[in-house]
């Protein structure tokens, strides 16, 4: 079936429920090539030429290449001079009457960030009496590290206007199976069902019972082992001098480089080449002077990382 099977659609529904209490039908899901198609459908379905997306940067840099293949135009809103949250004054000046979608992606890549109650109900307050959907990019939803709770979701009120992509990768270390899946209403669903079956026609059939037996998995686990890379490395890059917030989420973490008056695609080609480390420069993410670090490796990986990494910096200085 186009969708998924049935009985995967329904077993989504129920967890769906259980964890981020709200209610969905199968005919409100469609099963997906990974949270990538997902994405795509929903851009596709929604987007036309000269339309405006609200991405908050730094962000995923796939969703400017899908929009603009769309012939839409990205907005950007600056989340590292407001703590990486997104204040009314931000949105009050990016939303205008040609404005179709905000992105959001929460826990954040790749600052590992929480939007907080606050962010939650700006962005609510902003879209409830407007034609405009808010696409939850929420494949992290399940690696956070304190109390876990509903996110944007949880605005059952304007349920129409959200579209929630999920997918199997990250909670459930499955990245090569490609397995996702897209909530929204079913009047959407049923649009983005003609993109989706002409990209894929369907998943792969034996996947699907996979699917089906991971959403009984607890993550638990492996989350408290990421909490425990996370505190290191976290305090490792404090004691290097760099600014960094402290991940809430994800495996990501996003320290501040401008102190060291390099560029951040310089600082990784250097750092790549010079101590054989592999990170990703800010910009990629459309904001310089910063890095991403990933810790989805083993704690003696970060160690090493970590020694070369302050050795690396501290030679910056010197110079």
């Amino acid at each position: 079936p186009t969708l998924g099977f049935l009985n995967l659609r329904e077993k989504i529904c129920e967890f769906e429920q259980r964890v981020n209490h709200v209610n969905y039908t199968p005919d409100e899901v469609i099963i997906t090539q990974g949270s990538t198609e997902a994405l795509t459908s929903a851009f596709f379905t929604m987007l036309n030429k000269d339309d405006e997306v609200i991405i908050p940067i730094p962000a995923y840099p796939m969703y400017r290449q899908i929009i603009q293949y769309k012939q839409a135009k990205v907005v950007t809103i600056d989340t590292t001079v407001s703590d990486f949250q997104i204040t009314k004054e931000q949105l009050q000046k990016a939303i205008t009457n040609k404005t179709k979608c905000i992105v959001l992606t929460s826990p954040n890549n790749p600052t590992g960030c929480i939007y907080n109650e606050q962010t939650l109900e700006n962005i609510h307050e902003a879209v409830k009496d407007k034609p405009i959907f808010v696409l939850c990019d929420d494949v992290y939803n399940q690696i956070v590290y304190q109390k876990r709770t509903p996110g944007f979701v949880k605005y059952q009120d304007i349920k129409d206007q959200i579209i929630v992509c999920q997918s199997y990768s990250k909670s459930y270390a499955m990245p090569g199976w490609r397995c996702g899946y897209m909530l929204a209403n079913q009047e959407f669903c049923t649009h983005a069902a003609k993109i989706h079956q002409y990209m894929i026609v369907a998943l792969n059939t034996f996947l699907q019972d996979a699917m089906i037996t991971a959403l009984d998995y607890d993550p638990t686990p492996m989350v408290e082992s990421y909490k425990a890379r996370r505190d290191y490395i976290y305090q490792r890059l404090c004691a290097m001098g760099l600014d960094v917030k402290k991940p809430e989420g994800a495996f990501y973490i996003f320290p501040s480089i401008q102190k060291l008056g390099i560029s951040s695609l310089e600082f990784c080609k250097r750092f790549a080449k010079e101590y054989k480390v592999a990170i990703i420069p800010g910009h990629c993410f459309e904001t310089d002077n910063y890095i991403r670090i990933s810790y989805c490796v083993s704690m003696e990986t970060i160690i090493t990382a970590c020694d070369r990494l302050e050795e690396f910096i501290n030679s910056l200085r010197k110079k």
